[in-house]
Order: structure tokens, then sequence, then C-alpha cells
């Protein structure tokens, strides 16, 4: 088995190798790690194998791009989540959410119901990692220490060089602004 020489070097640590020397070849070795999980993603929503192959490679190229123009802390529900929405563009424009009506109608309503809420939550969630990346990077290296790795506003402070106060602030504002974005998403789709 092919095994990874970079392993003991987690995602973030590559992340930050990258952003330091902008060489694609720390993109290369994330990306090979999520290879299969990508694939996955992919052939959940297209189930079709040659659609989910041209589609990791199009991630591939869409993540390249992307993570030249801003940073990302969290790459793996990041890449996820650019996946996941790939693949809901394709089946948009291929007028392929028909699928969707079909896998329903043979369920309960309870299962219905589930399903329904399970959808909405997975879609609340996807909003959610969206509009942190939108968010000043200030508010969001924050709101993720604070929310995401349950740091202490003190803890936050010492490792940020923000001032109490402004690891408050920074999270109250990020809070009210990922509201305000997440609710926007909402309402638009």
């Amino acid at each position: 088995m092919n095994q990874d020489p970079y392993q003991h070097i987690s995602d973030a640590g590559i992340l930050e190798n990258f952003y330091a020397d902008r060489n694609n070849q720390w993109l290369g070795i994330l990306l090979q790690r999520y290879t299969l999980m990508l694939f996955g993603v992919c052939m959940k929503y297209l189930k079709n194998e040659e659609e989910a192959k041209d589609s990791v490679q199009q991630i591939f190229l869409k993540a390249i791009t992307e993570l030249h123009k801003y940073r990302v802390e969290y790459f793996k529900s990041w890449i996820y989540s650019v996946a996941r929405n790939h693949c809901l563009m394709v089946l948009r424009e291929k007028g392929r959410f028909v699928q969707e009506i079909d896998e329903s109608m043979g369920m309960t309503e309870e299962e219905l119901n589930n399903k329904s809420t399970l959808l909405e939550k997975d879609r609340t969630l996807n909003y959610i990692a969206l509009s942190l990346q939108e968010l000043n990077e200030d508010q969001r290296k924050c709101i993720q220490l604070f929310y995401l790795e349950k740091r202490s506003y003190q803890y936050i402070a010492e490792n940020t060089g923000y001032t109490l106060m402004q690891v408050k602030s920074h999270i109250q504002n990020g809070k009210r602004n990922l509201k305000i974005m997440v609710e926007k998403k909402m309402k638009e789709s």
C-alpha cells in the first residue's frame, strides 16, 4: 500500500507550508489524502463513475485556484463543501433533482420528515461553512477557535494577539454576521 510520507504532518500544517511558500506540491499532498472521500461524495450524488471521476478532477482544479485566493483553516470540511456544491451544480445543470423525489416516494411520513429534517440540517451546515469563509479574518479566526475548537477567550487572546475585548467583539460580531449571511443564503435557495 502506498503510504503518505507526510502523514506525520496535519492538514493544517500542510496548509501552513503551502501558504508560506505557495508550492502546489503541498496542495497535491492534501488532495491525495482526500481523493477517495471526494470520489465517494461524487458517487453519492452523481451515481455515475465516469461523472464522479471527472468531477473529482474539476474539484481539484477549483481547490487549487481557490486556495491561492484565500486562506482555509479546516481543509476537510471545506473540500467536502466544495465537492458537495459541485455535485449539486452538476445535478441542477442536468435537471436531475427528480431522483430525490423518486427516492422519497416509498417512504413513510415519519421517514420522510426525518429525511427532510436531515436535509435541512445538512443545507444549514453547508451555508454555515460557506458563510464562515466569507467572514473577515479576525471574526473567522475567533469563531473557529471558540466554537469549533472549544477554546476559551483567554486562549484565543494569548494565541492571536487580540485583547480579550477584541476577542469578545470578534465573536459577537462574527456570530451576528454569520447569522445574517446564512439567513440570506436560505432565502435565496
